[in-house]
């Protein structure tokens, strides 16, 4: 599984390169499904973590943990 993984490409909004531990920035705001958090237009995220989707990251912001973002809604930072 880690050969698949180098060999994936996971872009963002802008086409930039993302891996594991970089930091990225919300371009819109986002509710979070099962919570009352609305995440906000510019939020920092950091040390996000590749899942096996190319179009999907993993992260941890303000009180949700575990959180899985789509990757057309962040640039990197």
């Amino acid at each position: 599984m880690d050969d698949q993984e180098s060999k994936m490409d996971v872009r963002d909004s802008n086409g930039a390169l993302l891996a594991d531990g970089d930091s990225v920035t919300l371009i819109k705001d986002l509710k979070v499904k099962g919570t009352s958090v609305t995440l906000k237009r510019g939020t920092m995220v950091k040390n996000i973590r590749l899942t096996g989707d190319e179009g999907e990251i993993e992260c941890r912001v303000e009180k949700v943990r575990d959180l899985v973002l789509k990757t057309e809604f962040v640039k990197k930072a």
